[in-house]
């Protein structure tokens, strides 16, 4: 832990890349998830929802070769789920989740998505405010939802996804960045939504 803040204050305003999660990622991955959560997800959970390909998409995001953060959405009809974001530790205050926010929310819009959900903590009023910023807003309570603590998790959504208001919020977000992001994924395939 101490080698990656080291790395982080040396780093300055780094280039981060954003790539499309891979099994070879995964023992950095859960390294993270061991480190934010109290729960951590399983390499079983990982590997079952990587095999996902149609309806899901995991992330990593690098700074040279390691791994500082991940995400995941999970797309179903013309909404999508984030499943997870995750930053490491060391790696907090550097704009990585955004980073990771904007790669699945441009992703999400290409597909054809309208609308994203999230649940976040109670407690997590820096989660939350990351996500008003990307236009969540709170929808409900989901009580006891955090077993291992008993702590209720607020649902958050952002509509509108797929409008050029959303767009341009999504590019302001991108131009306040520091440093660079390369985002390193192949295009999103449109799955056309049935109207009814």
């Amino acid at each position: 832990m101490m080698a990656a803040r080291l790395q982080r204050q040396d780093a300055g305003d780094p280039e981060v890349t954003i790539t499309s999660m891979r099994r070879r990622h995964l023992r950095s991955v859960l390294a993270i998830e061991g480190r934010v959560y109290p729960r951590p997800w399983t390499l079983g959970l990982f590997v079952s929802e990587l095999s996902l390909r149609a309806s899901r998409l995991y992330l990593v995001a690098r700074v040279g070769a390691t791994v500082v953060g991940y995400a995941g959405l999970m797309a179903v009809g013309g909404e999508g789920h984030v499943t997870t974001v995750a930053v490491d530790p060391a790696w907090h205050r550097a704009k990585v989740g955004t980073r990771l926010l904007l790669a699945l929310a441009a992703h999400a819009a290409a597909r054809g998505i309208t609308g994203l959900t999230l649940e976040v903590r109670m407690s997590n009023e820096a989660a939350q405010a990351l996500y008003a910023r990307f236009g969540f807003v709170p929808a409900g309570v989901r009580r006891n939802y955090y077993i291992e603590t008993n702590e209720d998790a607020m649902v958050m959504w952002a509509h509108g996804i797929d409008t050029e208001a959303y767009a341009r919020r999504l590019a302001e977000l991108e131009a306040a960045l520091p440093g660079a992001t390369v985002v390193d994924l192949a295009p999103a395939t449109t799955t056309p939504t049935p109207r009814r």
